[in-house]
């Protein structure tokens, strides 16, 4: 039997303002759709349970293919970065792995209780660089952060879902700096007959299932729309360029079920200061040279038998 998708929600990002680490939801008057209304209830719902259920439905494997989206990412000792979508807060913590307690991650979401699940996790460990984190609730078409200002910028299981896809990569690409990159993971839309039916299969057949017995089957049938909805690799590669990034490739991961964009902003000056990346910034290079397990190779062409 194949293994099971890993089944990460995506965050549609439609509020505004900041909520601090241990600070509470507050009321905000921000006008939203009902479609965008429905989806932050539903995120504050599956919240205590949402990393439960990724790592059984997923059976673990979606710390590879996040460990992937931080590489892929290029961030390193010392960098400013951001998590959109952050959620819970896995890929905000691998990053600030990444940067060390001399840098600092600013992970953003909308659902406050997600936000509150990331802060109690992070006040959970004890490790310096676990510190530099700052949870901010947000609106990934209207991020409240200066021109060129990010180091890299990651973003899991959350693009599929935002309303209004060209804003948020035009302001992906302006707040990260010249020669930094950014990177996106989520479900591959796939164009291949035969790994669209295994998705819609898992999803009806294992996903709902399980997700049942947690009382919120209704908010897993949702996932299988999303995903026939988003774009194909090619499809968000047109879309990084038309944002202004100077390359972008997607790739395909664990059989064709994942995937993950990776885009570069091109250096030139920005405000007047001429930005120089890290040398080798712009060579993108495959993540399972870094994540050579057993387990990684086999997800990574097949999924595990």
């Amino acid at each position: 039997m194949a293994a099971l998708l890993g089944i990460v929600f995506p965050v549609a990002i439609t509020g505004t303002g900041q909520l601090p680490v241990n600070s509470r939801c507050r009321p905000r008057t921000v006008v939203r759709s009902s479609n965008s209304n429905d989806r932050q209830t539903l995120f504050n719902r599956i919240a205590p349970v949402y990393d439960n259920l990724n790592d059984l439905l997923s059976l673990g494997q979606h710390r590879i293919w996040k460990n992937m989206a931080v590489s892929w990412s290029g961030a390193k000792t010392g960098d400013y970065v951001l998590d959109l979508c952050c959620g819970s807060g896995d890929l905000a913590f691998l990053l600030s792995e990444r940067v060390g307690s001399i840098g600092k991650v600013m992970g953003l979401d909308f659902s406050c209780e997600q936000l509150a699940v990331a802060s109690s996790r992070q006040n959970l460990r004890a490790r310096s660089c676990y510190k530099c984190i700052e949870w901010i609730e947000g609106d990934a078409t209207d991020l409240p952060f200066d021109d060129c200002k990010f180091d890299a910028i990651t973003m899991g299981y959350g693009l599929r879902n935002v309303v209004d896809r060209h804003r948020a990569m035009r302001e992906m690409y302006r707040v990260l700096k010249p020669g930094s990159r950014v990177s996106i993971l989520d479900f591959n839309k796939s164009n291949q007959s035969v790994t669209a039916f295994m998705q819609d299969w898992m999803i009806d057949n294992v996903v709902v299932p399980v997700a049942t017995v947690y009382g919120l089957a209704k908010e897993y049938e949702y996932l299988k729309y999303s995903i026939n909805g988003y774009l194909t690799g090619e499809e968000l590669e047109t879309l990084a360029l038309e944002a202004g990034f100077s390359s972008a490739r997607h790739y395909e991961i664990s059989g064709g079920f994942m995937g993950n964009l990776v885009a570069v902003r091109m250096m030139h000056k920005c405000r007047g200061a001429l930005i120089y990346p890290s040398f080798g910034v712009l060579r993108l290079r495959e993540p399972i040279l870094y994540y050579a397990t057993p387990l990684h190779i086999s997800s990574y062409g097949n999924m595990l038998i």
